[in-house]
């Protein structure tokens, strides 16, 4: 039997396959049902985690690949790389104020990306602050800058893509008292002897869980452009590869820097795709509103 030939180069077949596929999770769901999605998706996270006992923070995770120290600085490399997250805060922040009015349409939408950006200058000095001297004591001052950060462009994607009254008020206040708690409750329980990190492991992973529900299910958006979106994930993986390389890129370098360095600057590129993300909305016009959509529909 004769093969038939393809009428049409893979890139249209792809692109047509994509957007088929985009129309019909949005068709085949209603709001409702996607909202009851991430909700359900959350419960489960929740009873796992009463199934899971408690997880101590591993002392071994302290041990870093690169011990050098340098004028004076212990650790040289791993404190002095976390120079990164200073500069894409600083810069962001002083974007944001100067550029507010060209970058974002209310001052409420500004609000999560404000704190996002406050979370990573400050990643600089905690997490600076923890390879100075790693100990579980000084970890908790690395890790709550960087649930600042996570909780409030978790935030973010929910203001641009469901509800931005919710997304910039309640649901960000939520995640914020969420994040933080969760840490306290670790840095409580490690005090005791009794170490449990499974509401921060929750409170941290759901999002990365839910986020990519969001975007594929919840498709209007203004800031949270899709391609920005993939790249802050992408640099943000590979941060995640390097530090588990930590020591074998140390080796391979021939000791000239670790895996964990170049993690804190693959991380901070990740960042800085988020003002990236931001400068590239500003320069398209902003959609129709829900509401406005709907009223053309019916005109």
């Amino acid at each position: 039997m004769e093969k038939l030939a393809v009428t049409f180069p893979p890139g249209a077949l792809l692109s047509s396959l994509t957007a088929r596929l985009v129309v019909s999770s949005e068709s085949m769901m209603s709001q409702v049902q996607r909202i009851q999605s991430l909700i359900a998706l959350l419960a489960a996270g929740i009873g796992i985690i009463f199934f899971v006992d408690p997880v101590p923070q591993d002392l071994a995770y302290h041990n870093f690949a690169d011990t050098r120290g340098w004028l004076g600085i212990p650790n040289f490399g791993d404190v002095a790389s976390n120079a990164g997250f200073l500069v894409v805060g600083v810069i962001a922040l002083v974007t944001l104020m100067h550029r507010r009015e060209e970058l974002f349409r209310t001052p409420a939408e500004m609000r999560p990306y404000l704190l996002f950006f406050v979370g990573v200058t400050l990643v600089g000095f905690g997490s600076g602050y923890y390879h100075w001297a790693p100990s579980n004591a000084s970890l908790l001052w690395d890790r709550l800058p960087m649930s600042i950060a996570f909780m409030a462009i978790s935030a973010a994607v929910v203001a641009d893509r469901i509800s931005a009254p919710a997304g910039n008020g309640w649901v960000l206040a939520v995640l914020l008292v969420l994040g933080l708690a969760s840490l306290f409750y670790w840095d409580w329980t490690e005090s005791s002897g009794r170490g449990d990190l499974r509401f921060y492991g929750l409170v941290q992973f759901y999002p990365m869980l839910a986020l990519p529900v969001i975007i594929w299910t919840f498709h209007d958006h203004h800031y949270t452009i899709g391609r920005y979106l993939g790249r802050v994930i992408a640099w943000y993986g590979l941060s995640k590869v390097l530090e588990y390389f930590d020591r074998g890129i140390f080796e391979l370098t021939g000791n000239l820097v670790s895996g964990h360095s170049l993690k804190h600057l693959a991380a901070a590129v990740a960042t800085y795709m988020v003002l990236r993300m931001l400068m590239a909305a500003s320069a398209q016009p902003a959609p129709a509103s829900h509401a406005d959509r709907a009223q053309t529909k019916t005109s």
